[in-house]
């Protein structure tokens, strides 16, 4: 089932109009729908849209940064190959290029500089049933200025008593709904005054936060925690190039041992963790160091990483 540039008009989408206040408003953020770029207040997905009942959709998050080139967006490529590959696992055909053009025409249209970018791919309207087949799919993008995971402070983290989405019953990609085992793990997190979860798997291994990969540092030397249950992330990439950091299986006693820990990914960034449990972290200064690098890079600072960067 392939996904193209459509009419919203013939999308499978319902509009409404926006009620009148009777007084001037800043005028509403543009999202890109099915080839064009309209008011987020105006579509409705209908009520037997398949991912509303069965999560069959796709997202990425993607940033773009202020440069002094202008604004840019970090490794758009990448993310659009994963997305493809997501979309892939439910039957979706994904164009990149389709995704690519989005993506940049809604940053433009918004104006944003420094924002965070959500593309969401999705089968439409259609039987109630689990086959995807007969529905339509269906492409957005919409970008905000806010923060939506961890902020680069020392977050507070705990073991959730949830284990990750084994790779054996769901790929590690962003699919939607698998990221309701995220959920679970940040609600009981934050129910017991946590920033954030972490997940371990039956054998005391470390596997990847809510929505962040995990690094590690020891006596300076910089460690990316490995798992084949963790999304493949594209910061944890990034940093695993610039640190020369080892990949490879932690578990949480030794986790627990590390003089630094820290969560990375495209919203979170570089995330210093002050404690796991109530066993605290001191620092943090590579993670420091690590966390003005990446900032480097993503702003064009760097000259040997500016292929990283899509232009605006």
């Amino acid at each position: 089932m392939s996904l193209t540039a459509t009419n919203a008009a013939d999308s499978g989408t319902e509009s409404v109009a926006a009620p009148s206040t009777g007084a001037a408003a800043s005028p509403a953020p543009s999202y890109w729908l099915d080839g064009r770029l309209i008011d987020p207040s105006q579509p409705v997905a209908p009520l037997n849209t398949h991912a509303l009942h069965y999560g069959s959709a796709v997202f990425e998050g993607i940033r773009s940064y202020a440069t002094a080139d202008g604004a840019a967006v970090f490794r758009l490529p990448e993310h659009m190959e994963r997305m493809r590959r997501g979309a892939a696992m439910i039957g979706m055909d994904f164009d990149v290029e389709l995704g690519t053009r989005a993506v940049l025409e809604t940053l433009r249209a918004n104006g944003h500089r420094d924002a965070y970018i959500r593309p969401l791919a999705w089968f439409g309207v259609g039987s109630f049933g689990l086959d995807v087949e007969g529905h339509p799919p269906h492409l957005m993008v919409a970008t905000s200025s806010t923060n939506v995971h961890l902020t680069g402070g020392r977050a507070r983290v705990s073991v959730s008593r949830w284990r990750r989405n084994p790779s054996s019953s769901l790929p590690p990609l962003k699919l939607c709904g698998a990221y309701v085992n995220s959920i679970l793990a940040k609600r009981e997190a934050k129910s017991r005054g946590f920033d954030e979860a972490l997940f371990v798997d039956a054998e005391g291994n470390v596997v990847e936060c809510t929505g962040a990969n995990v690094f590690m540092v020891r006596n300076g030397r910089v460690t990316a925690v490995e798992h084949g249950d963790a999304l493949p992330g594209v910061t944890r990439d990034t940093l695993l190039q610039l640190s020369g950091a080892e990949s490879r299986t932690v578990s949480l006693a030794e986790l627990l041992e590390a003089d630094e820990v820290f969560a990375c990914g495209t919203a979170a960034e570089v995330a210093p963790m002050a404690e796991i449990d109530g066993h605290g972290f001191g620092a943090n200064p590579v993670t420091r160091e690590l966390q003005e690098l990446y900032a480097r890079v993503v702003r064009g600072q760097s000259a040997d990483h500016r292929h990283w960067l899509t232009s605006v």
